[in-house]
């Protein structure tokens, strides 16, 4: 979103072994695309890519860790989550917006399904909220109206997952990626939802399956990056070419990461923070890639 200068990212918990996983795609050689790195990110702050600096907003009124978060306008909405440390965690349905006019954070009319690990895409004036997890991986499917405060349900994800990655592209929600649990399943699998039926099909797979990673659409094409799965990290970038309708590889991130965020603006995607190794192990990797 251009007009909103606000990456916000919530650093995903979970164990994986320190090993960067290139991707299995077919490589681009002709036009791999090229990574920068910038000014590192503090904790989580506001983003201005004009001066490549960060600031200070007023922090959340609750922690929480594995949350989502989205854009609408000049509104920032951060939706479920958790709270509470490794040992015990409990899922949110809370709904927080940020207005940057008003300067302050407001509840909002919470989700029908609390969970965490959960993915958010807006779609036209609406926000889609998939998949997540309270103790099992969920496939929960509901769709929020920012300007009448409002929740709906709709057809759920044919694959119940959590810590997945979710784009709109070509007027559809893309669901991507994810996992029934840490050592559980490892999906590969893209699943595209049309609003105007409320149906769901299958989309190209992901060269690999993985949870924790993170994407973004441009204009004719899909990116995503990084990710986990037992016993590796992903530095992989992967775009989705329509045209072909195939994944192929690009120039990997330069510091493997899963539990990171991508936002794209202006036509290069910024990806920062995320976890490099076993446990929360965070970082301040603040990095941008043009395709």
């Amino acid at each position: 979103m251009t007009n909103l200068r606000l990456l916000l990212v919530v650093l995903a918990l979970g164990g994986c072994l320190g090993i960067a996983t290139d991707s299995s795609a077919p490589v681009d050689q002709s036009a791999p695309g090229r990574w920068a790195t910038l000014a590192p990110m503090p904790t989580v702050e506001r983003y201005d890519p004009a001066s490549n600096s960060w600031d200070t907003r007023p922090p959340l009124p609750v922690a929480v860790h594995h949350a989502a978060a989205v854009a609408v306008g000049d509104r920032l909405f951060v939706i479920g989550g958790y709270t509470g440390g490794r040992v015990r965690w409990e899922a949110l349905d809370s709904v927080w917006e940020w207005a940057e006019a008003r300067g302050t954070w407001e509840k909002r009319t919470p989700m029908p399904t609390a969970r965490g690990g959960l993915a958010v895409v807006l779609l036209g004036e609406r926000i889609h909220a998939l998949g997540g997890s309270v103790r099992e991986a969920l496939n929960a499917h509901e769709v929020y109206d920012a300007a009448a405060n409002r929740w709906t349900v709709v057809n759920p994800m044919p694959t119940a997952r959590d810590h997945l990655a979710a784009v709109a592209f070509h007027d559809r929600v893309w669901a991507l990626g994810g996992r029934s649990s840490f050592f559980g399943e490892q999906y590969a699998n893209v699943e595209v939802y049309d609003p105007a039926t409320d149906s769901w099909r299958t989309g190209p797979s992901l060269p690999r399956g993985r949870g924790g990673l993170a994407a973004a659409a441009l204009a004719d094409r899909i990116v995503v990056f990084g990710g986990e799965s037992p016993f590796r990290i992903f530095n992989a970038t992967e775009m989705y070419e329509p045209t072909g309708n195939r994944w192929i590889a690009k120039e990997p991130m330069p510091t493997p990461r899963h539990g990171l965020g991508a936002v794209a603006i202006d036509g290069r995607v910024y990806v920062p923070a995320g976890g490099r190794e076993p446990g929360l192990a965070p970082t301040q990797a603040n990095e941008a890639y043009t395709p």
